[in-house]
């Protein structure tokens, strides 16, 4: 009785510390975006809560990812890594296809070549890179996921520095510097044998890949895509693939049916599809194009600092209703270190972003 007394005395504190932080992280960053932005309009200030919602749905996704490979482990344990981490995707982008044309049918038959090219080549980059960070959380902590994976908004700038053929300047070789140290101790580097844990190299290599998607979403010879059918088209890319390798490491038809008798699995799921996918996409789409890159890089920040507060309790919550064992993770000096060498480089980067060609 003492000990479950304790453990609701532990989630309630947890509880509170979570809905503080995330209180105060908004009334900070709005109070700073009110000093450093242009006057605020009502819609500009729901653009940006809206924006926020995105990223706690984004953060939500880790602790569910982490759970639903562990769901994999007790439903196909013959199935192996692999296919633990392909097919926490396929359902979701299937079931995201299928969401949006019931919500907008004539969609379909409405997207142009652009449209068509475009979320080819987004798709693509996404498919590998979350195939990467899927699998790495079988070897990592969601936490620690979440931080590497902002790897990639050190790499932009420095990628468009060497297109361009210039120094990317001081600022950024800084962020640079900042974002390494704290990559180091995430990923606990190994300073004698000079290696990483499979979990953080693949989170790492999938945080190219998104660095890819993202260039790609930029490109101005497509300025005129529709974001609801480009998202259509990059869903659909990422349901074929995912669905393709599925089929390819199933070592059987049985393997592919059984999570869906799971009822866990199918909330989990469900869960991942309707807020962290199809929800948090739309978001972005209608509300980023209402405020400055700037403003949208910032909040963007705070993505993994949802994920690492949530997953301080959720996994007990997931455990208990699934049945797995996804034990809560705690705030380590390495995570706090590590996470705010790299926040700290990602605000520095979008404050004084470098100049574009």
């Amino acid at each position: 009785m003492a000990q479950r007394t304790n453990q609701a005395l532990t989630t309630s504190r947890l509880r509170a510390i979570f809905r503080v932080v995330f209180l105060n992280c908004i009334r900070r960053l709005d109070d700073f975006l009110r000093v450093t932005t242009s006057p605020r309009t009502p819609e500009h200030s729901r653009a940006l809560l809206m924006l926020v919602l995105a990223n706690f749905y984004w953060g939500l996704s880790f602790p569910i990812i982490k759970s639903l490979v562990a769901l994999h482990q007790q439903l196909v344990p013959a199935a192996g890594p692999w296919f633990s981490a392909i097919y926490t995707v396929a359902p979701r982008f299937a079931l995201a296809v299928a969401l949006l044309v019931a919500w907008r049918p004539r969609d379909v038959t409405r997207v142009t070549r652009g449209e068509l090219k475009q979320g080819l080549a987004i798709g693509l980059f996404a498919s590998v890179g979350m195939l990467l960070q899927n699998d790495a959380l079988q070897f990592t902590t969601a936490s620690t996921s979440a931080f590497l994976t902002q790897f990639y908004a050190i790499l932009i700038p420095i990628w468009v520095a060497l297109r361009g053929r210039r120094n990317p300047g001081w600022l950024v070789w800084l962020c640079c510097a900042l974002v390494l140290a704290g990559v180091a101790i995430l990923g606990r580097f190994d300073w004698e044998q000079w290696r990483f844990g499979r979990g953080e190299w693949e989170t790492l290599a999938g945080s190219l890949f998104f660095m890819g998607q993202i260039l790609w979403l930029e490109k101005k010879e497509f300025a005129a895509n529709q974001p609801e059918r480009l998202s259509l088209v990059m869903f659909a890319t990422e349901g074929v693939v995912f669905w393709t390798l599925a089929g390819a490491f199933a070592p059987d038809l049985a393997t592919l049916a059984r999570p869906w008798q799971s009822m866990p699995w199918l909330g989990l799921t469900l869960t991942l599809t309707v807020f962290c996918t199809v929800g948090a996409f739309s978001i972005m789409n209608k509300w980023q194009p209402k405020i400055t890159a700037t403003e949208a890089g910032l909040i963007y920040c705070i993505e993994p600092i949802f994920a690492s507060l949530m997953a301080l309790f959720i996994p007990a919550w997931f455990s208990k209703w699934a049945g797995i064992d996804y034990p809560n993770e705690r705030a380590t000096w390495a995570l706090m270190v590590g996470g705010g060498l790299i926040t700290l480089a990602n605000v520095l980067l979008q404050l004084r972003p470098p100049a574009k060609n």
